[in-house]
C-alpha cells in the first residue's frame, strides 16, 4: 500500500482531503495531528473516517510541527490509541510510555535527518523489542550505499518494517518498498505539499512507477544524474515498459560525483540491470566499463551501461540518435563513409552531448567548429577530436551548414533566451537544439522564422531513449508513445 500523508492546519480541510483521497483510491492515509493549529478534536477527525488511518504527532526534532508540551503530546498519542484507529505512530524513545490498547497497531518509529546510522540492525532490534507491530526507520541518505543497507535491512527483518532513506538520494527506497516486503510506504498528497524530504507525490507513485505491482521479479533500470528530479526519462521508459507488457521499472538515482564508485560496486546487488547516464557522470562512467562499443571509446563518454553478471558494457546512444537525426535531415544515406565531407558545423558548448556530436561529425568528415563560454574547454575538446576552437564572441562569424546547441541555454524555465543571434540564422542552415524542454526553444522558433530546417531536442531524446530501451530489453521501443509522453510533460499548458 501507499500511505498518503496529510498535514493541514484546520480539521475541516484535513477531513475534506481525506475524503477526496479515499474517493481517488487511496487505501491508507496518515493524519499529521502536529499540523493542526488549534486543540485537536480526535472524535471529529476519526469517528466517520472514510478509510483506514495512521495517526502521528511529530515533534520538531522528528520533522514535525508540534508546538505544545511533551506531556500534552503523550496524552494525545494515548488518546489516539483509545479511539481504536488502525495505526498510531509512536517514536521509539517514548514507546514504553504509550501502552497498547484494543486492536490499534503500534508503529514504532525513528527519524534521523542528518544521516543513516552504521548500527541499523541494532537500532532495529531495539525498536522491535518495544512491542512493535511495525518498525519504521527514516534516515537521511548521504550515499547510495545507505539505500542498499536500508533495503537489505527491510528485506531480512522478521518484524514488518518500513525503511526509508529520506532526501532525493533515497527516493528508490520509497519506490521499492513493496519489493522488499514493507507493509506500506509513504507519499505526499501533492508535489507542493511534501511533509518529508524526498517524498514523492502519490499519483506519481501510481501513474509513473506503478508501485504496488513491483515485486521481486521486477527488472530494475534507471538514470544516474545530479540533480535527477528534473529528468523525464522515468516517465517515458516506464510508460514504454507498461505498453510492452514488461515487469520492469526505471528509477531516478540521484548520484553525487564522488559517489559513482559506490554505485557501480553495489547497484547490481539490488537488482539494477541497466542505467542511463547523464551529467556529471558520462565521462567518468567509461572507466567502470569492462567493455564498451567503439563509438563510446572514441567519444570518451557513455550514456548507457548494461550489467551482465560481472560485465559492465558501455554505449553512447546520444551519438547514435544525433547522427540519425542529422543524416535524415540532410537526406544522407546511413553508413556511407565521409557523408558530411564539405559540410561545416558549429557546435555551441563543450559538454557531453557536444562531445558525442563532434566525434560523430568528424567520423563523417564534417569540418567542425566548437565554441564555449569557457575557451579552455572548447580548445581541449577541439584538440582531442580534431576540430577548430572558436571564441564565444566570434561564434556568428563561421558560415555553418549545421548549427548545434549543446548548451542548456533556452531550457525551462529560462525559455526567453537563445545561445545564438537570430540575425546570423538563414534558410540554408540546419539548426539542431539538443534542449528538449521546451521542444520549441527560442532558437528553434527563430530558426523556423528564418526558413531553416530544424532538429529538436525531443527528436534526439526519443531516439536515444529508444536505443536504450532496445539495449535494456531486446525489444523495439514504442517510439510514438515515448514522443507523446515527453511532449505532454514539456507542454507549457498542463491540463490536470
Amino acid at each position: 500500500m501507499i500511505c498518503v500523508s496529510l498535514g493541514r492546519a484546520r480539521h475541516q480541510k484535513m477531513i475534506a482531503e481525506h475524503q477526496y483521497l479515499v474517493e481517488q483510491g487511496a487505501q491508507l492515509v496518515e493524519l499529521r495531528l502536529d499540523y493542526i493549529t488549534r486543540a485537536v478534536n480526535l472524535k471529529r477527525l476519526v469517528q466517520d473516517r472514510p478509510g483506514p488511518v495512521v495517526l502521528s504527532v511529530r515533534r520538531k526534532e522528528d520533522g514535525g510541527r508540534w508546538e505544545g508540551t511533551e506531556q500534552d503530546r503523550l496524552v494525545l498519542l494515548r488518546s489516539a490509541i483509545a479511539t481504536g484507529v488502525e495505526y498510531v505512530d509512536i517514536e521509539a524513545d517514548v514507546a514504553s510510555q504509550i501502552p497498547r490498547y484494543g486492536a490499534t497497531k503500534r508503529i514504532i518509529s525513528y527519524h534521523d535527518f542528518s544521516g543513516t546510522p552504521d548500527e541499523l540492525e541494532e537500532l532495529h532490534a531495539a525498536m522491535a523489542a518495544e512491542d512493535a507491530d511495525i518498525v519504521k526507520i527514516a534516515t537521511m541518505a548521504n550515499t547510495f550505499s545507505d539505500n542498499v543497507r536500508m533495503l537489505k535491512l527491510v528485506a531480512e527483518s522478521e518484524v514488518p518494517t518500513i525503511g526509508i532513506c529520506m532526501g532525493e538520494l533515497g527516493m528508490l527506497t520509497r519506490i521499492l518498498s513493496n519489493r522488499v516486503g514493507s507493509p506500506f510506504t509513504y507519499a505526499t498528497f501533492s508535489t507542493d505539499k511534501k511533509l518529508a524530504p524526498g517524498q514523492l507525490n502519490w499519483k506519481e507513485m501510481n501513474s509513473i512507477y506503478h508501485h504496488e505491482s513491483i515485486d521481486k521479479d521486477t527488472a530494475l533500470f534507471g538514470v544516474i544524474a545530479d540533480p535527477v528530479a528534473h529528468s523525464h526519462s522515468p516517465l517515458i521508459h516506464n510508460a514504454a515498459f507498461v505498453d510492452s507488457g514488461l515487469n520492469a521499472r526505471y528509477l531516478p538515482f540521484r548520484l553525487p560525483k564522488d559517489d559513482l564508485q559506490t554505485f557501480m560496486n553495489t547497484c547490481h546487488g539490488i537488482g539494477v540491470e541497466g542505467i542511463s547516464i547523464t551529467i556529471p557522470h558520462k565521462e567518468a562512467s567509461l572507466d567502470y566499463c569492462t567493455q564498451a562499443e567503439a563509438s563510446a571509446t572514441g567519444i570518451g563518454a557513455i550514456n548507457t551501461m548494461i550489467f551482465n553478471d560481472e560485465e559492465r558494457i558501455g554505449y553512447n546512444t546520444d551519438y547514435r540518435a544525433a547522427m540519425d537525426c542529422i543524416e535524415e535531415t540532410f537526406g544522407l544515406q546511413r553508413g556511407v563513409e565521409n557523408s558530411m565531407q564539405g559540410k561545416v558545423a558549429m557546435i555551441l558548448g563543450a559538454g557531453g552531448v557536444s562531445r558525442a556530436l563532434a566525434w560523430g561529425l568528424r567520423q563523417r568528415k564534417c569540418d567542425v567548429y566548437i565554441t564555449s563560454r569557457t575557451m579552455e574547454r572548447a580548445q581541449t575538446l577541439a584538440g582531442e577530436l580534431g576540430c577548430h576552437a572558436v571564441e564565444w564572441e566570434h561564434r556568428h562569424e563561421t558560415k555553418a551548414h549545421l548549427l548545434v546547441n549543446g548548451t542548456p541555454v533556452g531550457m525551462h524555465p529560462n525559455v526567453d533566451t537563445s545561445p545564438y543571434n537570430m540575425t546570423a540564422l538563414n534558410e540554408y542552415m540546419v539548426v539542431f537544439d539538443t534542449v528538449y524542454n521546451p521542444e520549441n526553444t527560442l532558437l528553434i522558433k527563430q530558426a523556423k522564422r528564418k526558413g531553416a530546417r530544424v532538429i529538436t531536442g525531443v527528436d534526439m531524446f526519443v531516439r536515444q531513449a529508444a536505443y536504450q530501451f532496445r539495449l535494456f530489453t531486446g525489444k523495439d521501443a514504442p517510439t510514438d508513445l515515448m514522443r507523446q509522453k515527453i511532449k505532454q510533460a514539456t507542454n507549457p499548458v498542463q491540463i490536470n
